[in-house]
């Protein structure tokens, strides 16, 4: 922990000269709980957790065409079951972040909708949250990584329960 300079000379009123030198300025980053810790200016410090700036790129990226899910299969699973159950959407599903002192890493898994270009998808994620993070936390990306994990196929999971007793045109003769 490094000291900054007092404008004030501290008085000696119950401590020693050694005690006083001694002495470190308690701070918000020394008393922060968790999280990382962004100095500002002088005026103290900011602790800004993993999970807010995750839930930050995930609402980011929520509605960007293309992006049909966040997690790969076991974490859209526990979703579903969270969903069924009445508990409110995860919005950090499928991200996890590294936030340094000053800036940030993330990783996102996500399911594209078929037939959208996957690289194109990937690119408007990149930058969804490279501008969030960057506008409301205030911190640099230094890089965010996609993994598609799938790709929905639009009627794969809506089939209707009649399907199966409808006769099907035969193919071949």
């Amino acid at each position: 922990m490094s000291t900054q300079p007092q404008d004030k000379k501290p008085t000696t009123t119950g401590s020693t000269p050694q005690a006083l030198a001694n002495r470190q300025p308690a701070t918000a980053a020394a008393t922060a709980p968790h999280g990382k810790r962004q100095h500002d200016g002088g005026r103290g410090a900011t602790a800004i957790a993993d999970n807010v700036v995750a839930k930050i790129a995930g609402i980011a990226i929520r509605d960007i065409p293309g992006v049909h899910a966040l997690g790969g299969g076991a974490a859209r699973a526990l979703g579903s079951i969270r969903g069924a159950v009445g508990q409110k959407e995860d919005h950090t599903q499928g991200i996890s972040v590294e936030v340094g002192q000053t800036q940030v890493a993330v990783d996102v898994t996500l399911v594209v909708e078929y037939p959208h270009p996957l690289k194109e998808v990937a690119d408007q994620v990149r930058d969804a949250i490279y501008s969030a993070v960057e506008d409301l936390v205030g911190m640099e990306v230094t890089e965010v990584n996609v993994t598609i994990s799938d790709i929905h196929v639009p009627g794969d999971d809506t089939r209707d329960g009649n399907a199966e007793s409808a006769p099907t045109e035969s193919r071949v003769s």
